[in-house]
This record gives C-alpha cells, structure tokens and sequence, in this order.
C-alpha cells in the first residue's frame, strides 16, 4: 500500500510551531516534537557548545548542541518532503531509478523526524574532548535516554512514532524489525545527511568562515532514494564536491586549529588520568551539559584537573613538536591507542626528567593524534540519460580515492603540547623531541 500521501500530508500540513534560528530563519515543529523538544533532557543540550573550546579561537562558535539539533530536523524533514514530491508533480521517489525504494509511511517518516531531533541527546560536553577516553558511545547513551519512561510516552502518544524505532535509528547497535531500518539510518547519517549539512553550514556561520556553507536547496533538489540510502543526479554531483572540500577547509581552518587541538588535549589528557586513577569512573562523565562537566572536576583534589580549569581560562599549553602522521610508522600507529600513548608519555617525561634534574608533573606533556577522517565518497550517480546508477568512483570529479587519501594524511598531525617553562623547552630540544615523535624513545 502507497503511504506517501499520508506522510507527505503530515509533513506539509501538521508543522505549524515556529522556532527561530539565525541560520534556517523559521524552523517549524508538529505540536508533539514541540513537546519533545521541551522535555528536560532535550533542553539540557543547550549547555553544551556544539564545538566545545573552539570558542577560544573562533569567539562566535558558541552555538549549542540544541542549536544543532533543531537544523538536522529541519533539513530532515525538508528532505522527506523532497523525496515525496511537496511542491512539484513527481516525486524523488518516482523518479529514482531503483524500483525498491523504501515505502516512506507515515509511522516511519515520525519516527525518522523525532530520531533526527533527538540524535545528539546523549553527547558529551566540549565537544569531541572525551572521545576515545573509554565511554560509551553518545550514540547508546541516546538510544537510552530516549527509550526512558517519559520521554518514550512522549514519543509514542504525542508523537505518534515508535520510541524503539527512534532508538533503533539512532543507535546501529540496537535491533528493529521495521524493514526500512537500514535505510533511515543511512539518511540520517551518510555522504548527504542532515546532520552534515547542518553542522557545515551553522559552525562556519557561528565561526565566521566561509567555508562550510553548502547550497541545501540544490543538494534537496538532486537527492533520490534508494533500498539502501541516498543517491544523487550527475548534475548534482558538485554538490558531493563542495561537501568534500567544505569538510576539508573546515578541519584545516576550525575543527582541527592548533589551539582548539591544544584544548581538547589537555581536557582528554585531566580525563584519562583521572580514569586510570579511579579518581572518576566513566558513569560519572554520562548526561553532563559543559557546567556540570567543570563543576565536577573541580569537586576533587586531583592536580591533573587543573588542565580543564587553564582551558577554562585559556592559559594553554604550547606546541613544541610535531610530524607528519605516517600510517606506515609502527609508533605512529601505536600512539593511536590512548592508554598506549599515555606510556609513551611518561616513557618522554623520564628522559626530560634527567635532562631537566627536576620531577615533572604527569600532567605536563600531552603527546595528540588526531583520529581518522572519513571523507565518504560511496554514493551512488545516477545517470539522467539512461537511468543507470554508477558509483562516484567512477564519475568526473577530481576527488578521486587518492584525492581524499591526500586531504587526510595533511590534516593528521601528531603533536606534542607542553607547558610553558623555560627549562622544559630547552630539555625538549635537547632530547630532540621531534626525532622522538618520529623514531620512538630508542
């Protein structure tokens, strides 16, 4: 049975409370999302910065976790309706050129709006600073927040959607029988999801860059879909493009600033420590808006914490070294593991030591790998004379595999961050800290 008019009604018709946002001017909420979105643990995401310390390079970036959130809804809601033909006479999905295109029923299109809405509900705060420190993914953290008792009656009687089915959506771990699973967590999360396209286009706005701003009108216009996702006209192929160096000049020029670098660090470098020590345990760091997360820290006696506190006032550590990150560097791979490049760590503070002939803090040397990018390019062309799909792979763009491998290995560096004083810089040049980087402590 056809349920797209069904769900394209609900879409056009039933979006009638209004938010203002600097970015998409009116953002329109179902009187059940509205509800939902006023629900404490949704709220509690505008006392997370979307971009944690970054504020300390870029003073406008301090758009909130909330912020984000309503704009993937919207452009999720935005791209439902393209896909089901508002305001034209056919729809995405009858021109696709795959045949077993998802149905897009009403029950699945709520639950994949109230999943766009709620994706973010359980991130950490400062941004990505706890990533890789042994938590639960924020993507769990979510799924569970949304299947607790009240939020979950939200969802299912003011909503009208599955909170498992939101959940499920959310969290690739979790299990749904719904048969358009895989395709709904492909459109929020994938080459072109609303997430990306939100985020891109507010942390270059807030930042004042120019970088990342994307034209969503032309990428809604492009879009079909498929069994398995998304795919895009050879005429919106410069979208792709666009998306991809975006997402390139904003690493180089935001996300990965040498001082935003220098900040995230010295916070995951307070956490580990204080993990390893059992000063906190990870439960402690679940459902804390930025606030909370200082606040907690500064409750103990563990002098290691006193790197978030100079983050807070932005005395900060400087650059002392860095190198290239080789991925056929056997240390080099083996720093990727944080409790492994915390050893490496003390391993660099001991030879610095006997050159200084004073005990170092723990704290005082922070050595920074940046994670792997994933520049995704899988998605499928679709050719306007034939019909056919080809992947991108093949098509005309200059970002080739090869292309995008090269984007990667000259964004990752690995750095070492120290603190300011006179004899541990000159200790640090004399023991050749950036050889060390490179060769190992032998």
């Amino acid at each position: 049975m056809n349920e797209f008019p069904a769900a394209l009604d609900h879409l056009t018709r039933e979006y009638n409370e209004p938010v203002k946002d600097p970015l998409w001017k009116n953002i329109t909420l179902s009187r059940g999302l509205l509800q939902v979105a006023s629900h404490r643990a949704f709220q509690k995401l505008n006392g997370i910065k979307q971009l944690g310390p970054t504020y300390l390079v870029y003073p406008g970036a301090t758009h909130t976790r909330l912020n984000h959130s309503l704009g993937v809804f919207h452009l999720a809601r935005r791209m439902m309706v393209n896909l089901l033909g508002g305001g034209t006479s056919t729809s995405a999905v009858a021109k696709s050129a795959d045949l077993s295109v998802p149905d897009l029923g009403l029950d699945e299109t709520k639950a994949f709006l109230c999943a766009a809405l709620l994706h973010d509900l359980g991130h950490y705060p400062y941004a990505h600073s706890l990533k890789d420190v042994g938590l639960r993914s924020h993507e769990s953290l979510t799924a569970e927040g949304i299947l607790q008792a009240d939020l979950a009656a939200l969802i299912r009687e003011k909503v009208g959607a599955d909170p498992e089915l939101v959940a499920a959506i959310v969290d690739p771990s979790l299990s749904h029988p719904n048969r358009d699973l895989d395709f709904f967590r492909n459109l929020l999360s994938g080459v072109l999801d609303p997430d990306k396209l939100d985020y891109l286009n507010r942390d270059a706005y807030f930042c004042g860059v120019p970088h990342g701003i994307q034209d969503v009108d032309f990428i809604l216009a492009e879009i079909r879909p498929r069994a398995d996702g998304l795919a895009i006209t050879e005429k919106g192929l410069s979208a792709v493009e666009s998306i991809l160096f975006a997402k390139y000049l904003m690493y180089k020029t935001v996300y990965w600033h040498k001082t935003v670098r220098i900040a995230t660090a010295m916070i995951k470098k307070a956490v580990l420590l204080a993990l390893r020590e059992g000063v906190l345990q990870p439960e402690d760091l679940y459902w804390l808006d930025d606030y909370e997360f200082s606040s907690l820290t500064e409750k103990h006696a563990f002098a290691p914490f006193q790197l978030i506190r100079r983050v807070i006032e932005r005395q900060l550590y400087k650059l002392a070294a860095a190198v290239p990150f080789d991925d056929d560097n056997p240390l080099h791979l083996r720093l990727q593991n944080v409790h492994d490049r915390l050893g490496f760590e003390e391993d660099l503070g001991r030879a610095v030591e006997k050159t200084m002939g004073r005990k170092l803090p723990v704290e005082s040397l922070i050595i920074d790998v940046p994670e792997p990018i994933n520049f995704e390019i899988n998605l499928p062309i679709l050719q306007p004379e034939t019909g056919e799909v080809t992947v991108y792979e093949r098509s005309r763009s200059v970002f080739s595999r090869a292309s995008v491998r090269s984007f990667v290995q000259s964004l990752r560096t690995i750095s070492l961050f120290a603190e300011e004083a006179d004899d541990l810089g000159r200790a640090l040049v004399k023991i050749n800290a950036k050889k060390i980087l490179t060769r190992g402590m032998g």
